[in-house]
Order: structure tokens, then C-alpha cells, then sequence
């Protein structure tokens, strides 16, 4: 059974280096979560490294302006990688492409200096996706026209983020990890480097110092990516359970073991602990 501890203090002697997901755990992409700040800047500074570890399509440095909007402090982490980081190896193995890029122009950081060429679908060498172009309004079946062609030609699909789904305020939004899943069921290839791949935890634990990965905890809200990358990696997780999936593991106010572990478990997966929202 998942261990549901009342805070981040109680796990301090047993793990040296957190790798702590953003989006849904420290902001909810409107608001930023102080209790959480204020665990991980307390984490820092009596424990140990904070890598912030994320499935965003962009390159690290290109996020750093997001973080300081949300007002995340400096003493909340330590080293920073994102999904754009881990998947910039795979574009550069295609260059030049030509590549079809999808995604909202925000993305454009993730293809600068890697020398690809640009082309609709049906003159592309392979597809890049970020996320949708619109994702206010578009769903993934807003794709499958184009999708066929893509399919039919046999184009391999580079996916920079892997969630299905992000919470924004109090709504849900696509991103690039259910296009994918779309191109596949229709008989497409898809490769990602972020969570729950290996590539992005190679990277993270890298800026760790190369530690010990039974002295690291990771830190998520999503089941299929942060859960499921971290079983998959041989670390401990410390399931945040009030991320994208809101009240489901909630009781009377409470989380509710039971409710994890049935959560958790339509996945496949299990966490050694769980936690309504991260508090010290």
C-alpha cells in the first residue's frame, strides 16, 4: 500500500536529490503553489539538489521566464531540465529534415540552431510536435486529416512533450503526447525522449551529480508519465495526487489510500508514497 506522509519533512533522511515535476505540482499553469515553494526551497537548503524535471516542449533556458512569472524562487532548485532539453538530440540526428512542425509559435526555442529545414506534410522527411497549434480550442481529432497523409507517407513523429493532458487554472488542455497518441493508433511511429523515457532521467540525474538513484525521490502528478517514468527508472515516487487528476483520490477532504492504490493501479503502477498537494 502507498504510505501517504503529512509532508516532505518526513521523507528528509531518507532521500538526498528530489527530481520535482512543475506543471501541476508547483503551478498550475495560472497560479503558483507556495506551500510547495516553500517545501522545496526548505528541501534545498537542509537536504539537498532540486532538479525541476518537466515535460515541456522547450529548452530549458527558455523556461527560466516562466518560472520567474509563477515567482518560483531560486532557492526552490537547483538545476532545471525540460523534455525540449532531452529531445533536441533526437532533431539533430534528422537534421535537416525537412521537418513538419506542430506546435504554437512559443515552441520555436526547441528548433533554434539545429539547422532543419521547414515543409508542410507532404514534402516533410518527419513530423515534430510540441503540443496543438491552438491549445484553447483543438482537439486531437482536428489532426487526423492531415495525420492519414502523414501515416501513408510513412513519416516518423518526434514528440517534444509526452503529457496527454495539462491543467491550466481549472481546465484541461491538450498537449503533444495525445497527438501521439492518435498517430499511433493510426499506424504511425512515434519517438520521446521525455518523461516517462530514460533520456530526460539521464539528464536530470546528471545535474544531480550522478546520485545515488535509491537516495532519489521523484516527484509528479501524472500517472503515465511522472509514475510511470519513475517505476520504469528504478526510483522512488512521491505521487502528488491532486495534480491533473483533482479530487479523485479525495475523500471527505482527505486522501484516501484505497483511492490512490485504484488510481494508480488502471496504469499499472505503484508509488511508494502519495500526497494530496507537496507541503514541507
Amino acid at each position: 500500500m502507498t504510505a501517504l506522509p503529512a509532508g516532505l519533512s518526513e521523507l528528509r533522511d531518507r532521500y538526498d536529490v528530489l527530481l520535482c515535476d512543475v506543471w501541476g505540482v508547483i503551478h498550475n499553469g495560472r497560479e503558483s503553489f507556495p506551500a510547495a515553494l516553500d517545501a522545496l526551497v526548505r528541501w534545498r537548503a537542509e537536504v539537498g539538489p532540486v532538479v525541476l524535471i518537466s515535460n515541456a516542449p522547450r529548452p530549458s533556458l527558455a523556461i527560466h521566464s516562466q518560472l520567474e512569472h509563477f515567482k518560483v524562487p531560486s532557492g526552490a532548485w537547483t538545476a532545471f531540465v525540460t523534455s525540449g532539453d532531452a529531445t533536441r538530440t533526437l532533431l539533430a540526428e534528422r537534421s535537416p529534415g525537412p521537418a513538419w512542425t506542430i506546435g504554437p509559435p512559443r515552441d520555436q526555442p526547441l528548433y533554434e540552431g539545429l539547422g532543419l529545414a521547414y515543409a508542410d506534410v507532404e514534402d516533410a522527411a518527419f513530423v515534430s510536435v510540441t503540443g496543438p497549434y491552438d491549445d484553447e480550442i483543438e482537439t486531437p481529432e482536428d489532426y487526423r486529416g492531415r495525420f492519414d497523409v502523414a501515416v501513408e507517407r510513412g513519416l516518423e513523429m518526434i514528440c517534444a512533450n509526452p503529457d496527454r493532458v495539462v491543467q491550466r487554472g481549472d481546465q484541461l488542455i491538450y498537449c503533444g503526447g495525445a497527438l501521439a497518441d492518435l498517430y499511433e493508433e493510426m499506424g504511425g511511429r512515434v519517438l520521446m525522449a521525455g518523461k516517462p523515457y530514460r533520456p530526460i532521467y539521464d539528464l536530470a540525474l546528471r545535474e544531480a551529480g550522478g546520485a545515488d538513484r535509491s537516495r532519489v525521490l521523484a516527484i509528479g502528478d501524472g500517472v503515465i508519465t511522472d509514475v510511470k517514468g519513475a517505476q520504469d527508472q528504478g526510483l522512488d515516487c512521491l505521487f502528488i495526487a491532486k495534480g491533473i487528476h483533482g479530487d479523485a483520490a479525495m475523500k471527505d477532504g482527505k486522501l484516501d489510500a484505497h483511492l490512490v492504490k485504484g488510481l494508480l493501479a488502471e496504469e499499472g503502477v505503484t508509488a511508494r508514497y502519495a500526497m494530496a498537494d507537496l507541503v514541507w
